[in-house]
């Protein structure tokens, strides 16, 4: 009876440390960040009209190019891109913006992100709960492009101890331990399972070194090692076959298990990839 209780203690034990496990590696890294979610009400973003779309009194093609455009939602000279749109992302939740080509998905999302710096915008947008201002927002938030463009001659590692080292100096304009760093770096490695090719030159694309679908998990490693909040995914598995895409999003859902508020957008999305997010 007596070792019966010892055996139930010692799985007991062996089960709260699994979850504490779990738990500890669902809580983050060795640099902690704050979670932050963003909520945006009424978006409405235009550009100005090209010049040569400026009307004529005789029909031209430019006028009627002109006319197409304001069937479209342009209003005087200005061609309205969002109108009224309104959402919110939350911390730890995988938001999908999907929508068909020219629907506005990396438009509404730059504009969130704060990339667009010419044109119109007229928009409500808080980061938990206060007004954002992109001189703050900019030291928590990254932004995935689809390019995937590295330096070819370093190691996965090297680029990415690099690219934190610049991040957080240029946040702290201080001195900055390294060794808190390597391990940061070594477990975003590990969140998207980079670990194996530590050593690996990052290569040219489409001639040696990593392949189309590692080197879009090293563009997630990139943004991570900055350790931002939200991050902004610009088709992160275009291109990809659906073994490589579900590679990908494996990686993306690891980091959003972190915590960490992150919207992607989308387009022609398989069954799998759907499914993967949940919003």
């Amino acid at each position: 009876m007596k070792s019966d209780d010892n055996e139930n203690a010692e799985n007991e034990r062996l089960i709260e440390g699994s979850e504490t496990e779990v738990q500890d590696k669902k809580r983050g890294m060795v640099l902690p960040f704050g979670p932050h979610s963003i909520i945006f009400d009424n978006i409405e973003y235009s550009v100005d009209m090209p010049q040569a779309f400026i009307f004529y009194e005789q029909p031209t093609q430019h006028s009627n190019e002109m006319q197409e455009l304001k069937d479209q939602g342009s209003t005087e000279d200005r061609l309205v891109l969002l109108k009224g749109v309104s959402g919110a992302f939350r911390p730890g939740v995988l938001t999908a913006l999907m929508g068909v080509s020219g629907a506005g998905k990396t438009t509404l999302m730059d504009v969130l992100a704060g990339r667009k710096i010419e044109g119109y915008i007229d928009a409500d947008v808080k980061i938990s709960g206060y007004p954002k201002k992109q001189e703050t927002f900019a030291c928590i938030s990254g932004y995935y492009e689809q390019n995937d463009i590295h330096s070819p001659y370093v190691t996965v590692y090297e680029s990415l101890l690099q690219l934190s080292l610049a991040a957080f100096t240029s946040r702290r304009n201080n001195i900055i331990d390294i060794l808190p760093l390597q391990i940061f770096v070594e477990e975003v490695m590990e969140l998207v399972e980079l670990t194996p090719l530590i050593s690996a030159l990052v290569g040219l694309p489409g001639v040696d070194g990593l392949s189309t679908e590692q080197r879009k998990r090293l563009t997630i490693a990139v943004e991570l090692v900055a350790d931002p909040s939200i991050i902004f995914m610009d088709e992160s598995t275009s291109g990809l076959d659906a073994r490589a895409a579900a590679i990908v999003m494996r990686a993306v859902r690891n980091t959003v298990d972190t915590g960490r508020t992150v919207v992607c957008t989308i387009h022609q999305p398989s069954i799998d990839i759907f499914e993967a997010f949940d919003e």
